[in-house]
């Protein structure tokens, strides 16, 4: 246990924690996205929607082992761990940099930062903002003036309609893939992946993930504000 707290104080440490609950988050956000193409399904002879019938699975998984919703549940509080964690060793790297910077000799940290690490920095405040505002429109329904419980694929049609919330959701899924292409890459090199032979595949297969995650999530909402998918 002292060598694992003396690990996290340091620098590597912490970007080993980030790598690590960046892993969870980013296999979390790729199945999501699966599960959203759910809504490209055609509608059952029986008249149900897969999206619902797919949303009914994942709160009976495990029953009755478990209670109706346990692994749902549980599932929730490891990401919600993940993302605390993501955010806490965020915060703590910025900061040591922060320090580190304010000491030097060296221009203005706005001229030695990356565009990549500004994309994450102020990419990351926005997921988070769009985390809660999800949680409230399509969890609990909260911010949703039209939601039935049980009836998501209703549900995610009525919110698509409207170019409002299409467009926030399309700015989220901008700063996701950003986040994931940098998140991935870094993924790698924070670990120690490296080899001659596919360090050149790190970047492009990155590239290759956020393209895909961007245009699963984006594809059914566009399609409903379009018309087509109702």
């Amino acid at each position: 246990m002292r060598r694992v707290a003396t690990l996290y104080r340091t620098t590597v440490g912490k970007k080993v924690l980030m790598a690590a609950s960046g892993l969870v988050l980013f296999g979390f956000v790729f199945v999501h996205m699966l599960g959203n193409l759910k809504m490209l399904a055609p509608r059952a002879e029986d008249g149900s929607y897969a999206m619902d019938v797919y949303a009914e699975f994942l709160r009976d998984v495990g029953y009755p082992l478990v209670p109706h919703e346990g692994v749902l549940w549980l599932t929730r509080l490891v990401l919600l761990a993940a993302v605390a964690v993501h955010i806490v060793s965020a915060f703590q790297l910025w900061k040591k940099s922060r320090e580190a910077r304010s000491g030097s000799y060296g221009k203005e940290t706005n001229l030695s930062l990356s565009y990549a690490s500004r994309t994450m920095r102020w990419g990351g405040v926005i997921l988070l903002l769009f985390i809660v505002y999800h949680i409230l429109h399509f969890t609990t329904g909260d911010l949703h003036s039209s939601f039935e419980y049980g009836a998501v694929h209703q549900n995610y049609v009525n919110a698509f309609q409207n170019p409002l919330v299409y467009g926030f959701y399309f700015l989220a899924q901008s700063a996701l893939a950003f986040h994931l292409y940098h998140g991935v890459w870094s993924f790698f090199q924070t670990l120690g992946l490296n080899h001659p032979k596919y360090n050149p595949l790190r970047r492009p297969f990155a590239a290759g993930f956020a393209l895909v995650v961007f245009v699963g999530f984006l594809t059914p909402a566009t399609l409903v504000l379009a018309g087509v998918l109702t």
